[in-house]
């Protein structure tokens, strides 16, 4: 073989061997990445093949598959979905997806390793692929007696049972209906479209990813901390307390929001009934930032909660001062929480102290009904002992009965209510927050918390808690008891 030809054989070789190692990097070392990339259209019809398996609530499905006709065979499409979009998240051709959705994706497709029989048994047996179904802990009658409580106006409602941790509710207004951008058309982008430019948010699921300052429902952490911490043992005792009452540091007053309230060295018991903010504020500015962050963190704050849709983190706030620990004390300040983390620390009274991890899957199955994987309740902290639990649920029952509580009582149920009034600025409109539970025989089966965000079409005279939230919260329990 002369040179020149055996040059040109020597890179031909090169060139086949490059060949051969670039294929087998892309197949074996990038194939996984490139099987999953977004821009790889086969994943996309291979993904929008077949039906899906299904999202379900009471026993039935809120979701299904429908055929488009097109190269993506199959669409999502959503049984009353504005109201159970915070449950499910959405699933689009064209958007991609969130929540239960997004989270349960593997599962829901058909595709997850743990439905490998199934799949090896529909191939030899000739069926289509069918995907596994997600069974939610929501109760449809409290979901609908909180979706249509909030009406059109913004806010969240979150029902846990306080004895597991099941989430029964979780709304959030305005909301979206997933059905109406799950394709790729025109009208699906001019929804999508519409979503995105609404000031408003409907896609933004307050009650797990929105937190706000809980007012006066947090007086329960307080309550809890000054009694954990031995400022205060019996809850019907006078208090330090003077009225006026001026913050640490500073020359100004801490007002209370009804001047005629008998506020001044009033007991805890009292200083919940009324709200009483010069009470609660002394109290944790007393306690000090240490311990009052300690008790908050037991029951959830500045952690991370996966549902399993992850919540934002509710925070308590490190390194502020006595003047700051009083604003916190009451629900103020710098201390933030979700509508899920507000649900849960009334969810840990109504449970003797202790607190649940909530969670809103039940049971994951395969598409022959099979059980593939089912939810076992897991205590997330003994957040107070079982003597201060019940002496805050005293209060919490006093201030249904006798306090700003009342609207939340229900005929021939024992219950347990707080308002909360919170101030988030100049500009702003206050927030009207409600929480409660009810007591049976076997415990207590709810605990709800609502928040109300009130435009401007609602006089500030008119937002309570009392008011605006306290009824919702009341036909939620309701709905739960069915009573």
């Amino acid at each position: 073989m002369n040179k020149p030809v055996r040059r040109i054989a020597v890179f031909s070789g090169l060139l086949v061997m490059a060949l051969l190692v670039r294929a087998n990097w892309v197949q074996f070392v990038r194939g996984d990445e490139l099987a999953h990339d977004d821009g790889n259209f086969r994943v996309k019809i291979a993904a929008f093949g077949q039906p899906r398996g299904d999202i379900i609530v009471g026993g039935q499905p809120v979701t299904g598959s429908v055929e488009t006709g097109g190269s993506l065979k199959y669409k999502r499409v959503f049984k009353d979905g504005p109201m159970y979009a915070p449950v499910t998240g959405y699933f689009s051709q064209g958007y991609g997806s969130t929540g239960l959705e997004n989270l349960n994706d593997k599962l829901l497709s058909g595709t997850d390793d743990r439905l490998f029989l199934q799949r090896t048994s529909d191939l030899l047996t000739g069926k289509k692929p069918r995907g596994g179904d997600v069974v939610t802990t929501i109760d449809p009658k409290a979901q609908k007696a909180a979706f249509e409580g909030l009406g059109n106006r913004k806010g969240a409602v979150v029902a846990l049972d306080p004895r597991t941790g099941k989430i029964l509710a979780l709304a959030s207004t305005p909301s979206y209906d997933p059905s109406v951008f799950a394709g790729v058309g025109a009208k699906d982008k001019a929804a999508w479209d519409a979503l995105e430019q609404d000031k408003d948010k409907p896609t933004l699921n307050r009650a797990l990813k929105e937190t706000y300052p809980p007012g006066s429902t947090f007086k329960i952490v307080t309550a809890s901390a000054a009694l954990e911490h031995h400022l205060y043992t019996d809850i019907d005792a006078r208090t330090n307390s003077p009225d006026p009452w001026t913050m640490p540091g500073t020359r100004t007053v801490l007002p209370n929001q009804n001047p005629l309230a008998p506020c001044k060295d009033a007991s805890l018991n009292v200083a919940m009934q009324n709200s009483c903010n010069n009470v609660y504020g002394k109290a944790s500015s007393d306690l000090g930032q240490k311990a009052m962050r300690e008790t908050a963190e037991k029951f959830g704050f500045n952690q991370s909660v996966d549902t399993p849709v992850r919540a934002v983190k509710s925070t308590f706030p490190d390194g502020i001062n006595a003047s700051q620990t009083a604003l916190a004390g009451i629900g103020q300040g710098s201390l933030t929480a979700t509508p899920l983390q507000v649900a849960m620390m009334t969810a840990a009274i109504a449970n003797d102290g202790k607190l649940m991890k909530p969670y809103l899957v039940e049971e994951l199955r395969g598409p022959d009904l099979s059980s593939v994987q089912k939810h076992q309740p897991e205590q997330l902290s003994q957040a107070v002992s079982t003597d201060t639990a019940r002496k805050v649920q005293q209060m919490m029952e006093d201030t249904a009965t006798k306090g700003t509580g009342k609207a939340a009582l229900i005929d021939g149920v024992t219950v347990g209510g707080k308002t909360g009034t919170a101030e988030r600025g100049a500009g702003k409109k206050n927030l009207a927050w409600f929480i409660s539970y009810a007591k049976t025989a076997d415990g207590s089966p709810v605990a709800v918390a609502v928040v109300i965000d009130p435009d401007d079409s609602v006089p500030d005279d008119q937002i309570s808690g009392g008011k605006l939230a306290g009824p919702i919260a009341k036909k939620v329990m309701q709905a739960v008891l069915d009573k």
